[in-house]
């Protein structure tokens, strides 16, 4: 087991992966009582085409599979894993995103018997008909609700816009029409081939004893026998040509005032490894310089009732995919992306006005992310498996540190380009 010391932080993280190709990640919390943990499959709601296992030819399968599997794993032949997690004194849970898939557990006790319940009910898959059909109107019910969200209609109209050929576009859970053709024979093609343990990855975070821990690890995994590992062929997606980015949408919905959702997308493919890491923090930090509630943008526009405390900005970077978002309720939709837009066309000067605010908005995000080392959670669900190159949250802190802005000017310029821009309304 490689252990990674960060003798400042006093903090250590402890990495291995076993003889079936799990990577095991492990960071011992002195003084914590919680423990929490994290098993993820590099699997999420874009890969809808792709070799199955022990095939030859590719299959498009429906849309909202993989969330579909993750909802359906927790229920066995006899029992559903919920129950099993809260007779040992364990919260569960599980989400999707568009490229990954976790199973997590958080507890104060009981460590060994939660982590073999994770390990098991991930590792052992059972669907039938009869389920699987039972399912499509749980997970139905959940994808009418999304489709009367305003806020997750607006972020959805965005990345549609800005992806419209690619599945990022599509929700991550489906539609009814496309949920309702997932077999079980389906949801067993996708398992197969993407819950193989050396897809996957399991981080342990809090009140252990690294060697102890692993030792339990390493004995769940003796006792089970896995197919040999094979490499995943995912089809890639046509990509989206700049000249095809929708520029604009508006749409009336049951709102009370108008939201606006204004969209980046960057076409240059982001650095491998520790470089994308910072290559995305560099990108934080320019938006922070130029949108952050001190920022002098913010402000003006905060006085000019343009924008209020509902706007917010982020930026993501996924698998094939890198984005950013600018967001809000606005008297003035117009006013607001007019405003917006003139700053993000005038990016490099509008940075180069906020250069005094570099080492105070950097000494935040160098705070944040402090902070977030005092949480497991935080620190479970922010490593990043192979995005790049599996970073934790305390590689990112040295990454922060040795920021200029000169790294954060280079970020913008090269994912910065008025061309690449969307705009979604929703009005009342």
């Amino acid at each position: 087991m490689n252990k990674q010391a960060h003798d400042r932080l006093g903090e250590n993280v402890y990495q291995t992966t076993l003889a079936n190709g799990l990577k095991v990640i492990l960071v011992p919390k002195v003084g914590f009582h919680k423990t929490f943990a994290v098993m993820t499959t590099d699997y999420g709601s874009t890969d809808n085409e792709f070799v199955p296992r022990g095939q030859q030819k590719p299959v498009r399968f429906p849309d909202g599979i993989a969330h579909f599997l993750e909802h359906k794993l927790f229920e066995k032949k006899d029992h559903d894993a919920f129950d099993l997690f809260g007779q040992y004194g364990a919260s569960a849970n599980a989400f999707t995103s568009f490229t990954q898939t976790s199973y997590l557990f958080a507890t104060t006790s009981h460590l060994r018997e939660n982590l073999d319940i994770l390990l098991d009910f991930v590792q052992d898959p059972y669907f039938t008909a009869q389920t699987v059909n039972k399912e499509k109107g749980i997970i139905g019910q959940e994808i009418q609700m999304y489709d009367d969200d305003p806020g997750w209609q607006s972020y959805f109209g965005m990345i549609g816009q800005l992806y419209p050929r690619e599945p990022l576009h599509i929700d991550i859970a489906g539609t009814v029409d496309s949920i309702d053709k997932i077999t079980a024979d389906d949801l067993y093609a996708a398992y197969n081939t993407f819950y193989h343990p050396s897809n996957m990855s399991l981080v342990v975070v809090g009140q252990l004893e690294p060697e102890e821990t692993l030792s339990w690890i390493t004995a769940n995994q003796a006792g089970k026998t896995f197919a040999p590992a094979e490499p995943i062929q995912r089809i890639p997606s046509a990509q989206t040509p700049a000249t095809e980015i929708v520029p604009t949408t508006t749409r009336h919905l049951t709102v009370n005032r108008p939201k606006v959702s204004i969209g980046l997308r960057g076409y240059d493919q982001v650095p491998a490894g520790k470089a994308g890491l910072a290559y995305s923090d560099a990108i934080s930090l320019a938006m922070d310089l130029l949108f952050n509630d001190s920022s002098d943008n913010y402000l003006r526009l905060y006085d000019a009732n343009v924008i209020d405390d509902s706007f917010g900005y982020d930026f993501q970077v996924q698998r094939g995919a890198h984005f950013g978002q600018l967001a809000g309720d606005t008297d003035q939709p117009e006013s607001f992306v007019s405003e917006l837009t003139a700053i993000l066309n005038d990016g490099p000067a509008q940075l180069l006005a906020a250069r005094e605010q570099f080492d105070l908005v950097k000494r935040e995000a160098i705070g944040r992310t402090i902070g977030a080392i005092n949480s497991v959670e935080a620190i479970a669900n922010q490593y990043d498996g192979s995005l790049f190159g599996g970073t934790t949250l305390f590689d990112e802190l040295a990454v922060l540190e040795a920021m200029t802005f000169a790294d954060v000017q280079a970020a913008w310029a090269q994912f910065s380009d008025a061309s690449r821009q969307t705009v979604y309304t929703i009005l009342p």
